[in-house]
Parts: C-alpha cells; structure tokens; sequence
C-alpha cells in the first residue's frame, strides 16, 4: 500500500470527530439520540464544520445537515455524500460520524486544489439512523427518497415522548416533511463511507474494503407459552416448561445461521415469566433476527427455523406464536459506482476486497432514491456500538484519498 507521507485528511478527519464526540445526552459517555439536545448541538457543529469547508448549509424539517457545493453547472444532478451523526447508547464515535466528516473533507480537499466539479455535490448529516429513541426506520434518509412514514411521527420514547414532540422541541417542523423528498432526476448517485463494524478487514490487513450488498433483515416477536408449576413438585416428564423449550429453539436458531455463508440468525431478547426461582417458566418472549445478502436465502433461513421452532413447541407441549414485524430486503450497491470506488483503492495502492455489510445504513434508504455505494473503513476487533470502537488516523487517510478520487471521477 501506498501510505501518505504526511496522513493530514486523516488528522482533519480526526479533529472534527473529536468536536463531535463532545456532544452528548449523557456526561460520561457518548449517547446522542435523534432529536435531543445532544443531537441538536452536534448538527449546529457539524452546519459549522461544512460552512468552513465551504458548503452553503442548513439543518432540514427533520433535523439533518444539508451542505451544498454548486459546482460549476448548478442544474446538473447531484452527487451525494453522506452518513449519519446520531448514536446507540453508550456508543463509539466513528460509527456514522464518520461518513459525514469524511464528506467534508473531502469536498474541502477539492476546494483546496481548485477543483471546481461540474456538478453540485451535496453533504448529508443525517439524524435518525440508529432508531434508538423511536420505532422508525432510517426516517431521514427515507424522508429525502420521498418515503418517509406519517404515522413515525406518533412514535413514543422511553420516556413518552411523541417524536412529532420531540421534533418541534428541537426546532424542526413537522409540516414540511415533505419538501424534503428529493427529485431522482436530480441526483447521480450517493457515497457513504463507514466502518466495516466486523472483523474481516482487520483479518486480511486492509485499510478499506468495498460493500458488495446491504444484508436483508427479518424480524419476528416469538412467544413461547407453557405452564407454570411448583419445581419442587411437578415431575420432569409433566412440565410444559417455556424456558426449556424456548433454550432449544434459540439453539436451533444459532445452527440455522451458521450453516449458510453469509447468513446471521440472532436471538437477542429473552424474556421470561414469571422469573421465579422456584417456579417453572410459564411463558418466554423471544426476538429473532435473521440476514442475509440473498432475499431468498433468507427466506429460506427463517421458514427453517420456525419450522424447527414449531416442531420444538409441539414435542414439548407448549404453544408457539410468531409475529414477523420487519422484512427488510437487501440492497445490492450500484456496479457502476463500486467500480469507481475499486479504481480509486486500486489507485492508492491497496487490494480491492469486496464483503456485504451485515448491518443496515442509511444508503438502503438513499438506493431507492440514485444509485448507491459505500466504503467500508477498517475498525479495531471488528468492535462498533461500543466506546472500544477505534480506527487509526492512517486508515482514515486512505479512506478520504479514496473518497476523493472518486468523487473525481464522477464530477470530472
């Protein structure tokens, strides 16, 4: 690989996620939930980093950073760059935040270099990615593809409140959602980079690597219900025990997963009732999430595994009841942009690898608006939603060289 002499865009990019990081709802760690304070004063930063990289910038109906480059035809589709600034609890400071001051410095790279593109090049700091604080799904970048969902508005916080509420309150204004659905005539494509939040990039000693697809996602709320009993009393063969069943199907679950490559299968909540210690568990709600790259695949995945789950319940004696609540299908990236992003990693001296990004961003919601690509960014142990997240200035570097000359190429 061909390392930069002196890593400065990395640095650049350093100093501006540090400023962001200070931004947070909580004082001894960094959580920064769509639409609270922390959220608010991490866009008028973020509005304040890209007017000094030279964008025209405003913060939309929804909360987001808009900045805009003009470029030499104003009336030319646009190319967009960009990620998201909100977080997880308790979370790492790269994880979206990266994508969005990557944007920045790279349009103040080409700035710098007197690069004038031929076509506006706009820089999105979106603010609901996470859906940590409401029951949305990417909300402001599905608002900018024109699919943003009314009834997201109704959605309640932990603490009760509506996100209509909580947009008000931060300044936004519900009433003009919808002037910011973009015009698909008007946008050539959109560029996100990102950590890869996995570990195969730090396994084969890559800086960077190219997202082939956006995994698909299923979801479903799983009940288990048996019966409840004395444990000291009921005999082993009498108990409709819903724990025992539930262990057997959540290890059905991890064995259905594991066997299709590319393919996830997670059983992320259990919980159970009565939560006695001497009482045999009456009822286990359970969550599943499967992924895959392959809609089909996944499919496949989920039908096998209630399969397996229902003849589980029925060997048991207990009652199954499923209710999916998320299909999400995949999102392949656009060939003609990942090409571009391949000459740009080619060009700065590092082995192209492609992988499917297991998690869900921000350009599923910006696909289905101009074609979409992303960069994945190489993080220490593969760690993300976590204060261990880390990268090195000299990956960020790469990253925005390899932004940057891709962004070349389409605005030439």
């Amino acid at each position: 690989m061909t390392n930069s002499p002196d890593p400065i865009l990395g640095r650049r990019a350093m100093a501006m996620l540090d400023a962001l990081a200070r931004h947070s709802d909580e004082p001894d760690r960094l959580t920064r939930l769509y639409l609270s304070k922390a959220h608010r004063a991490a866009a008028e930063e973020t509005l304040g980093l890209m007017r000094q990289a030279g964008l025209h910038s405003h913060i939309d109906a929804l909360g987001s950073v808009v900045g805009r480059l003009e470029g030499a035809n104003p009336d030319a589709p646009a190319l967009l760059i960009g990620s998201h600034i909100d977080t997880v609890i308790d979370a790492g400071r790269y994880d979206g935040t990266l994508g969005v001051v990557l944007g920045i410095v790279a349009v103040q790279a080409l700035r710098e270099a007197g690069i004038v593109p031929s076509c506006p090049i706009e820089v999105i700091a979106f603010g609901d990615e996470e859906n940590a604080r409401f029951p949305t799904n990417l909300s402001t970048s599905y608002a900018l593809s024109g699919n943003y969902r009314a009834e997201w508005l109704d959605g309640i916080d932990e603490g009760g409140v509506s996100l209509k509420e909580a947009l008000i309150g931060f300044g936004g204004d519900p009433a003009r959602i919808g002037e910011i659905a973009r015009d698909p005539k008007r946008y050539r494509g959109y560029l996100e980079v990102h950590i890869e939040q996995g570990p195969q990039l730090e396994a084969e000693g890559l800086p960077v690597g190219l997202v082939s697809a956006i995994n698909g996602v299923s979801r479903a709320r799983l009940a288990v219900i048996g019966e409840a009993g004395h444990a000291g009393t009921v005999p082993m063969p009498m108990r409709r025990d819903a724990l025992a069943a539930a262990a057997e199907m959540i290890v059905a679950v991890e064995r259905a997963g594991a066997i299709r490559e590319d393919t996830v299968a997670t059983v992320g909540v259990a919980k159970v009732q009565p939560g006695a210690i001497n009482v045999i568990p009456a009822r286990v709600d359970l969550t599943l999430d499967a992924r895959s790259p392959d809609d089909a695949v996944r499919h496949a995945v989920v039908a096998d595994i209630l399969a397996e789950c229902g003849a589980i319940a029925e060997k048991r004696g207990v009652t199954l009841t499923v209710e999916p609540f998320m299909d999400s299908p995949a999102t392949p990236m656009d060939r003609g942009l990942i090409g571009l992003l391949e000459e740009a990693v080619r060009e700065t001296g590092v082995a192209p690898r492609h992988l499917a990004s297991g998690a869900g961003h921000d350009a599923v919601a910006m696909a289905a608006l101009c074609p979409a690509a992303m960069l994945f960014v190489r993080c220490k142990g593969g760690i993300s939603h976590n204060p261990a997240e880390s990268i090195t200035v000299e990956d960020a570097d790469v990253a925005a060289r390899v932004l940057i000359e891709t962004v070349k190429k389409i605005v030439a």
